[in-house]
């Protein structure tokens, strides 16, 4: 053996084999008998319906723990699908807003060739939100997303016969 390990031993050697309490343990012993007694003495009634409740609490919780425990994994899949499959449409929609915006601002200068642009546009919006609205029930639906898409053009489109018609352009 090396020089540590002998160490070791000798002061594992020198610990007593015996934990002897810090203080005299007797005493918390008969308070605790005591106080037990003091509470037995009244109602014994009482001390079953509280029994039988709190019996009646733990087993509505157990309940209520393994039915989350079962349906919380397929809450949480729905919700991250679902997050999952709008993102696109999200995307979507940010470009779609980025370009409108950037069109608006280079035809600022330009005069519009009729006054209710302003209005059709309001109309291409309020049918994109519709879309889009559906499309949070069903964010993998191809239909409803080529319809948004639809929606879009319809509106760079209008944009452009408004400010930049076909019969002005070289």
């Amino acid at each position: 053996m090396s020089n540590f390990d002998d160490k070791l031993a000798q002061h594992i050697s020198g610990i007593s084999k015996e934990k002897q309490p810090e203080r005299d343990l007797w005493r918390g012993i008969e308070l605790g008998i005591t106080s037990q007694q003091g509470d037995a003495s009244q109602d014994d009634a009482s001390s079953s319906t509280v029994t039988s409740k709190q019996w009646m609490a733990i087993a509505a919780s157990v309940c209520l723990v393994t039915v989350l425990w079962f349906a919380a994994p397929f809450a949480f899949k729905a919700d991250e699908s679902r997050s999952d499959g709008y993102a696109l449409i999200d995307a979507m929609s940010m470009q779609q807003q980025q370009q409108v915006n950037s069109l608006l601002a280079s035809y600022e200068s330009t005069t519009a060739l009729t006054e209710d642009w302003q209005e059709q546009l309001k109309e291409l919006d309020d049918a994109a939100d519709v879309i889009k609205a559906a499309l949070k029930d069903d964010p993998d639906n191809s239909a409803l997303i080529k319809m948004l898409h639809h929606v879009y053009q319809q509106q760079i489109a209008l944009i452009e016969r408004v400010h930049a018609p076909k019969w002005q352009q070289i």
